[in-house]
């Protein structure tokens, strides 16, 4: 089990993270990037279990420049709020954020792992901010992205049936980035979240894609 932190970004910006340390010392860090529910019980258990993987892990609160403790738990209730706290992201700041999650994980070598929200801003991240891998899974704002260049090894998955991120999506992204490993799986948008209100996690495809997440920071995370 972890706890929070307190990070400070560039500019001054206190926000906090949630950290979770290995039984021994950590072959590298791992930093885990929220979908648009926050820090929520999910994204804690990824941490957990990136942990257990021999990873020291954090996890920024991106949403704490704009509501400090936002996190939600995939109610239909809540996804008005979900949406305005989504969409008044300032993307200028965010890296800020990111940076600072980063940095409180050197000297290690760092990975990212993103999911939803996330799994964009680990592609960002993976082509402008230095980590040594990234993961990025379903990526929700990849179209908007496909003009940037990862600086370091990246994969993303994506989800054959995933409504937000379409099959044509994913070939312009292909066609973009043609030796960037993109693997597509039989599952729908948010496939890797088991919580019981999430309702698309498919077991098959959450494995598949932890396996080919490990080895990749094996291979550039690992000490």
């Amino acid at each position: 089990m972890g706890e929070f932190v307190t990070l400070t970004a560039a500019d001054g910006h206190r926000l906090a993270a949630y950290q979770a340390e290995p039984a021994l010392p950590p072959k590298g860090g791992v930093v885990v990037i929220q979908e648009v529910f926050g820090v929520n019980e999910y994204i804690r258990a990824v941490c957990d279990d990136y942990a257990q993987h021999g990873f020291r892990v954090i996890a920024p609160a991106l949403y704490d420049r704009q509501q400090r403790g936002a996190e939600f738990s995939y109610t239909a209730e809540e996804m008005s709020r979900v949406r305005a706290l989504r969409s008044a992201i300032d993307w200028t700041k965010l890296p800020l954020d990111v940076a600072a999650a980063i940095a409180a994980l050197r000297p290690l070598r760092v990975g990212m792992v993103g999911y939803c929200l996330g799994g964009s801003v680990t592609w960002l991240a993976a082509c402008r901010l230095g980590i040594e891998a990234g993961a990025c899974y379903y990526p929700t704002d990849i179209a908007k992205q496909l003009d940037e260049t990862p600086r370091c090894p990246v994969i993303v998955h994506f989800g054959e049936r995933d409504h937000i991120i379409t099959p044509d999506i994913v070939g312009k992204f292909s066609a973009a980035h043609p030796k960037v490993p993109a693997f597509l799986y039989p599952a729908e948008h948010g496939f890797n979240c088991w919580h019981p209100n999430a309702k698309n996690y498919h077991e098959p495809s959450a494995e598949l894609a932890l396996e080919r997440t490990l080895d990749l920071f094996d291979r550039y995370v690992s000490l």
